[in-house]
């Protein structure tokens, strides 16, 4: 029921320390994990398996973070689900695919989308249905049938500044790129302008940023993770309902099962080293010892938790912590529309050149809830997402703008009246900019007994967005585990090198770097 990798026959295992099966009985430590978002409730996962005494602390009531899911009621009186918005369950996903196999070993609660289509303004629209999944001929097939890409184009391309993206190494590509920013970088290999708001503009907002503030590292590592890297390709999974009751509430009560607490609604506001080598955990409620404790919180929650510990790590470590950056607000619209939208749209659509929305999601086209609501109505719910936001922005006039372009794209929804409507504002996801890499805090802290866990930690494999939050949170607890002589888990990865000998060669003549 844990990781593995899929159709990659070269995708990467990651053994965990030699040790015993679980702790012996009495002998079990007590562990807080703190924050009950995917890199949590992966460490408190695994540490509850092996037989730790686990208390899981999350300042929200609901598991999941920016996964989770809040009841409402609509103003036609039906009970609803507002989440923070659509996420793409990749297939090369592996160890986050692993923590949901707990409760759903074969993933029945997921379900496929048929493509990932993307679309610009100019009317150019690009599709992943049809391009091959095996690197390299992922890459030259979305070059082949790509509209944005024409023999002019490929003719113009810098090949030579090119030629990096063929061996994404990591984590090397961190020495040579994070001083670029993705802007930057594709502005050498002259891509054509369509093709870089198609593609990889799409890509670098999915990160929640300004592609013109982001390193050029990661923008290289998505293209390997998902093109030159991985032979499980560009189309993903999504829940077939609600997060909540797909996925958080089946673990939750999993981990009840195996003895942790879970105190949800109960945020944490200091963690203080103990002279027995673990600490105490201070909460609204009091104060709880623990032999060790995981950090699972974003960049803005694990600030304020270290800023309130005095205690914790060295000068330099805290000013690590200290250092992470929020990435700018972003925007979920869920409309509970009384017409559909035509048949053919599809239930997720990236869009760019629309002033500010990123996406469109159809959600009766694959979650259950959403489409129960469209059969008994005749209506549609449609969700809407604007990623970096202007912070100084009027949010009422971002939210009109937002269903303005909705109705640009697809204008069928201008007769629509609105049943209802969910705005979810929020500025919590991690910033990746130019030159941060080296200085993010890791796994491991100057304090044995505590691990970081999360998409903000550095983590020197082939990951990003949820599965790194899913990495990280397995990592940190094999590093708690290691050190009480106790075998954590197996993980996966994609190759953490090109998978070509040919094109690692041809990445190895590309000798200058290019200019920020």
């Amino acid at each position: 029921m844990t990781a593995r990798r899929g159709r990659d026959r070269r995708a990467e295992v990651l053994p965990p320390a030699p040790g015993r099966d679980r702790f012996r009985r009495g002998e079990e430590p007590s562990v807080a994990v703190v924050g009950g978002g995917i890199a949590g409730l992966a460490a408190a996962t695994l540490l509850a398996e092996r037989g730790a005494r686990v208390t899981l602390y999350e300042k929200e009531e609901p598991l999941g973070g920016r996964l989770s899911g809040r009841r409402t009621r609509l103003a036609d009186g039906s009970p609803a689900t507002m989440s923070r918005g659509f996420h793409a369950f990749f297939r090369q996903y592996y160890n986050l695919r692993g923590l949901l196999r707990r409760t759903d070993p074969a993933l029945t609660r997921l379900t496929p989308l048929p493509d990932y289509p993307l679309r610009h303004s100019s009317g150019l629209t690009d599709s992943f249905a049809r391009v091959p999944r095996t690197p390299p001929f992922s890459a030259l097939g979305f070059v082949a049938l790509s509209p944005t890409f024409g023999w002019r184009d490929l003719a113009a391309l810098d090949a030579r500044a090119a030629l990096p993206l063929l061996d994404v190494r990591v984590p090397e590509v961190y020495q040579r790129f994070d001083e670029v920013t993705a802007t930057a970088f594709l502005a050498g290999v002259r891509f054509p302008q369509a093709a870089h708001h198609l593609a990889f503009e799409v890509f670098s907002r999915s990160f929640f940023a300004d592609p013109r503030e982001l390193s050029a590292a990661e923008l290289l590592l998505m293209f390997h993770i998902y093109f030159l890297g991985s032979a499980e390709g560009l189309l993903f999974d999504v829940p077939s309902e609600p997060f909540p009751q797909a996925l958080w509430d089946p673990l939750g009560d999993y981990l009840q099962r195996l003895g942790a607490d879970l105190r949800t609604g109960t945020p944490v506001h200091g963690v203080f080293p103990a002279g027995d080598g673990g600490a105490d955990v201070l909460t609204d409620t009091g104060t709880g010892h623990h032999q060790a404790v995981v950090l699972a919180l974003d960049p803005g929650g694990l600030r304020r938790v270290v800023d309130a510990s005095p205690g914790l790590g060295t000068s330099g470590w805290r000013a690590a912590v200290a250092a992470l950056r929020t990435a700018p607000p972003f925007l979920v619209s869920r409309l509970w529309l009384d017409r559909p939208v035509h048949a053919d749209r599809p239930g997720f659509l990236g869009t760019s050149g629309y002033g500010g929305l990123d996406n469109i999601s159809v959600l009766e086209r694959y979650e259950g809830e959403a489409a129960r609501w469209a059969a008994r109505t005749g209506g549609s719910v449609v969700e809407l997402h604007a990623y970096a936001v202007d912070a100084g922005a009027e949010p009422t006039q971002v939210q009109d703008t937002l269903v303005d372009r909705l109705h640009q794209v697809y204008p069928e929804t201008r007769e629509a009246r609105v049943v209802d409507a969910r705005h979810e504002w929020r500025s919590d996801c991690p910033l990746f900019p130019v030159g941060s890499h080296h200085r993010r805090p890791t796994v491991r802290t100057p304090h044995p007994w505590l691990t970081l866990a999360g998409d903000a930690i550095r983590c020197d494999l082939p990951v990003a967005l949820m599965e790194r939050a899913a990495t990280t949170g397995f990592l940190a607890a094999n590093a708690l585990l290691a050190d009480r002589g106790v075998r954590g888990q197996v993980l996966w990865t994609v190759p953490r090198a090109g998978r070509s000998p040919v094109l690692r060669a041809l990445a190895a003549v590309a000798g200058r770097r290019p200019s920020s």
